[in-house]
Parts: C-alpha cells; sequence; structure tokens
C-alpha cells in the first residue's frame, strides 16, 4: 500500500545549499510538499561534491530528491522579482545564506512576516544572529571542532572528525521537526513564525551530556570504540580475529554474563566488579577478564553464547558490510543519469515507505 503524503498541497521555497537546509527540504518533500529549490547560476556548489553516484554528486542526489530547481540570479531585478512571485503562494521558506544576506537582497524575515503573515521561515546558521562569531563562515567540520565534539571522537592519541556530516545532519533534522511544529502551530493560530536555527546551538544541545560531566568534574576522554561511563561496553578480538562490540547496561547484564559467557558466576558478585561504578574505576582489568572470554571463541561461538545470554552485541562493519547488511532497506531514485539506489529514511507508514521523487537536473537561468 502506497504510503499517504500529508504534506501535498503544501510548497516550501527553498534558498539552500550543501547539506543542512537540504536535508530538511529533502524531508519535505518525501511527504508531498513542493519543494522549489533556488540555485545560483552555477548550481547548488555541493553538486561538485564527488561524482560517484551515477557521474553525480553523492551529496546531492542523497539530498535533492523530489525536488524542483529553479536557478536565479538574486542579485539582479529579475531575480528578485521571481523570488517575490514564488513567495507570494508559499507556506514555507527555507534558507541557509549567510547572516543577513536574505535581508540585504530585499527579503528579510521579517518583512515578509508583514506582507505574508501565514508565512514559515527557516534560516539556518553558523553561529546565530548576532554574537561575536555571527558573521564568520560555518561548515560541518568547524562547528565539530569549535563545539568541542572532536575532543571526544576518536581515540586517545588525537581529535578526530565523525565520520559522517553530523552537524549539517542534525541541524537540518532540527529544522525540519522545528517547521512541522510551525505547521501545526499555523494550523491552531493562522500566523507562521520565524525560525531561527544555528548549528552551533544544535551541536552544544547534542553534546549536554559530556559538557555536564566536564562541569561535574569529570571531563570526557576520548576512548575510541568504549563508553566513557559504562563497562564493559567496547570492543573485543574473538579466536578467528573479528572485531564485536558489547554493552552491559546494567548489574543484573553483567551477572548474565558473567554466568553464561565468563564462565564464572563469582565475577558477578566480586567486590570489584559487581557494580558499574566498580568496573569502570577496574576497567583495565573488566576488560582483561572479557577479552579472555572473547580469545577463546570464534566470532559465530561468542555470538551464539552473547545471544543466549541476551547481551547486546554488534559486528564491526565498516562500509562493505553496510553494503550488504540484511537489514539495510534501499529505495531508488531517478535522476539526471539514471537510477540510483541508496539507503530509504527510516519511517514507514502504515508498513510502507513514500515513494522518492526524481533528483532535478540544473535549469537554465530564469533570472
Amino acid at each position: 500500500m502506497a504510503a499517504h503524503c500529508p504534506l501535498e498541497g503544501l510548497r516550501v521555497v527553498a534558498i539552500e545549499q550543501a547539506v543542512a537546509a537540504p536535508f530538511a527540504t529533502a524531508r519535505l518533500a518525501d511527504a508531498g510538499a513542493e519543494v522549489i529549490k533556488i540555485e545560483r547560476p552555477e548550481g547548488d556548489f555541493a553538486r561538485g561534491y564527488d561524482d560517484v553516484a551515477a557521474g553525480q554528486s553523492s551529496y546531492f542526489v542523497w539530498l535533492n530528491r523530489g525536488k524542483r530547481s529553479v536557478t536565479l540570479d538574486l542579485a539582479s531585478e529579475a531575480g528578485k522579482a521571481e523570488l517575490a512571485r514564488l513567495l507570494d503562494g508559499a507556506d514555507v521558506l527555507v534558507q541557509n545564506l549567510r547572516r543577513g544576506a536574505l535581508a540585504r537582497l530585499g527579503f528579510a524575515p521579517e518583512r515578509l512576516r508583514e506582507t505574508h503573515p501565514r508565512l514559515i521561515t527557516c534560516s539556518i546558521t553558523g553561529y546565530g544572529e548576532d554574537g561575536p562569531m555571527a558573521d564568520r563562515k560555518a561548515y560541518d567540520l568547524l562547528i565539530q571542532a569549535e563545539s568541542g565534539l572532536c575532543s571526544i571522537t576518536g581515540g586517545p592519541e588525537e581529535p578526530a572528525r565523525v565520520g559522517i556530516s553530523v552537524v549539517d545532519i542534525a541541524t537540518g533534522a532540527t529544522a525540519h521537526a522545528a517547521i512541522l511544529e510551525a505547521l501545526i502551530g499555523r494550523g491552531i493560530t493562522g500566523h507562521g513564525v520565524d525560525i531561527a536555527i544555528s548549528m552551533f546551538d544544535v551541536m552544544a544541545d547534542w553534546l549536554t551530556v559530556p559538557l555536564l560531566n566536564h562541569e561535574g568534574g569529570r571531563t570526557p576522554r576520548r576512548a575510541g570504540l568504549a563508553h566513557p561511563s559504562i563497562a564493559p561496553y567496547g570492543v573485543f578480538t574473538t579466536a578467528d580475529d573479528r572485531s564485536i562490540l558489547i554493552s552491559i547496561q546494567s548489574d543484573r547484564e553483567w551477572r548474565k554474563l558473567a554466568r553464561d559467557f565468563l564462565d564464572d558466576e563469582a565475577f558477578g558478585t566480586d567486590p570489584d566488579f559487581a557494580t558499574n561504578l566498580t568496573r569502570v574505576a577496574n576497567r583495565a582489568r573488566t576488560d582483561t577478564v572479557v577479552a579472555a572470554a572473547f580469545a577463546r571463541r570464534t566470532a559465530q561461538e561468542a555470538i551464539a553464547a552473547l545471544t543466549h545470554a541476551d547481551v547486546a552485541l554488534a559486528e564491526v562493519n565498516d562500509m562493505a558490510g553496510l553494503s550488504e547488511h540484511p537489514h539495510l532497506r534501499r529505495m531508488t531514485v531517478e535522476t539526471p543519469n539514471g537510477p540510483v539506489a541508496y539507503p530509504a529514511p527510516a519511517p514507514l507508514f502504515d508498513g510502507a515507505m513514500r515513494a522518492p521523487g526524481a533528483v532535478p537536473g540544473l535549469t537554465p537561468k530564469e533570472g
């Protein structure tokens, strides 16, 4: 059964590039909204990030399905006139230009709200609308570094980048949720709202737990594939040199692990290991005990034993593993260069996923 598209009839104008705003508007397009993507004459610069998706950018193909591309030169009077025309019938405006750029073009959100009281505007910036760094350029890795995310990512030797554009994606998801809230609110009040989202604010929110640990005197340290405040929670190597990550979330689970996997029930009640606090304090000894149990089993034997003990586990995969994973759901999207298959969005509606729209090519300049 085809999934219902609840945003059919909604018009979204997106003055966007790169990742954060396109992530949000792609989800709106998936839900049936008409998304008009405004591109500069040379196109969204994300079109040139790589060429691995049938000769096209993986980022662009992923984040621009279901949209209609309109190329405008917003520095020209014709381009501004066309944008004004599009906004006359719009429900939502999403933009991630530099702070103040839209106002300098004559489309300040507060002015738009005066002339279009039902319009919802969503502006995405790096550091917000004011403050000492408001005019600084901001991209994903820059915010990962500035927010402190890199300081808790990677192994003990040096900080690292999260392996995906996590700041952009988190910001896009935040914008998507805020826009949907605003649409619900408009349905109640009849009025739109001006939403402002900064990438730094989004990541600071996500970093609440490590920040509170630091301010509480327990500054997080990089631990690779281990958890800073839970043990055992990390990667162990089997007799056939496979890597398996396990997570023990409670002392009850630890006692089951001791009985059914460590083969020594006494570890479950030993004062040095009985509680998570003591296991973390004695992490090296805890990990040594667990590592010995893995070392005497193959991966198949370890997984069977851990499953029997109802212990949470994961194999440490790479992209080849994901590509062949039995739980990977894919969808096929039409692009100017032919169909491209990639992971489907997570939500299923009444057991079905929504059919994706096509990825637009770059249109000739309209103004």
